[in-house]
C-alpha cells in the first residue's frame, strides 16, 4: 500500500524556462539556440553541462555562477521562485496530502534550491536536496535517504520525475512505485522510450490522486 509521494524538482515542479532564458542572455545566445541545445542533450543523453560548453567552449559554469552573483547580486540568475512552478504543482500536492499520503520533494538541487522551496509554502512535509545529502540520483544510496526521510519502505513510496535515468528508473530498482511526467525536455523525449513502457506515465500531476488511489 502506497504511503508516500515523492517528487523530484527540475522539470516536475519547476518550469526550468525562464532559468534557461536568463543563461542564455548571460551566455550570449539566442535564447532559442540554447534552448535547443538543451533538448539536444536530452536527446542525445548527454549531460546538461554539455549545453553550456557548445554555447561557450571551455566555461567553468560554477565560476561563471560566483561572477554572475557579483554582478547581480539581487537578481534571480540560475534559481528559482514560486513564478516557476507548473501551475497544477499547489492543487495536485494539496489533494495527495487530503488523500492521507505523506508528501516529499527531494531531488538533484544546490542548496539554495530548499530555501527557494520552502519559502513557497508548499503543501509538503519534507524537502531535501542532494547537496545536503552529498549525493545524486540515480545513485541508490539518494533513494535509500529517501525511504529513511519518509519512514516508508520502498515498497510503500512512488517517486515521480520527468527522466527514466535520473528518477524513475532508479526508483523502480530501489523497490519504489515509478511516475514519469511527460513534461520537459526529458520527459517528452524518455516517455516514447521503449524503458518507459509499463512505467505510469503522467501529463499532469493532478492525475496523481487517482493514480495511485
Amino acid at each position: 500500500m502506497l504511503r508516500a509521494v515523492v517528487f523530484d524538482v527540475g522539470e516536475t515542479l519547476v518550469d526550468e524556462t525562464r532559468i534557461f532564458s536568463r543563461w542564455a542572455d548571460r551566455l550570449g545566445v539566442p535564447r532559442g539556440t540554447f534552448l535547443g541545445l538543451v533538448g539536444a542533450c536530452a536527446a542525445t543523453d548527454r549531460p546538461l553541462e554539455h549545453a553550456f560548453e557548445l554555447a561557450r567552449p571551455g566555461i567553468d559554469v560554477h565560476a561563471e555562477i560566483t561572477r554572475w552573483a557579483q554582478d547581480e547580486p539581487g537578481g534571480l540568475r540560475e534559481n528559482f521562485d514560486a513564478d516557476d512552478l507548473y501551475d497544477d504543482v499547489r492543487p495536485a500536492l494539496a489533494a495527495l496530502r487530503d488523500a492521507g499520503y505523506a508528501v516529499v520533494v527531494a531531488g538533484n538541487q544546490p542548496p539554495q534550491a530548499r530555501r527557494a522551496l520552502e519559502a513557497m509554502d508548499l503543501p509538503v512535509d519534507s524537502i531535501r536536496t542532494s547537496d545536503e545529502w552529498g549525493v545524486e540520483k540515480p545513485d541508490p544510496v539518494f533513494f535509500a535517504r529517501v525511504a529513511e526521510l519518509t519512514g516508508v519502505p520502498p515498497s510503500g513510496i512512488a517517486y515521480v520525475g520527468d527522466r527514466l535515468d535520473n528518477d524513475v528508473l532508479p526508483a523502480a530498482d530501489a523497490g519504489m512505485r515509478p511516475v514519469l511526467v511527460r513534461r520537459g525536455p526529458w520527459g517528452y523525449l524518455h516517455a516514447a522510450r521503449p524503458e518507459a513502457r509499463g512505467i505510469d506515465v503522467v501529463d499532469t500531476l493532478t492525475e496523481l490522486p487517482a493514480l495511485l488511489g
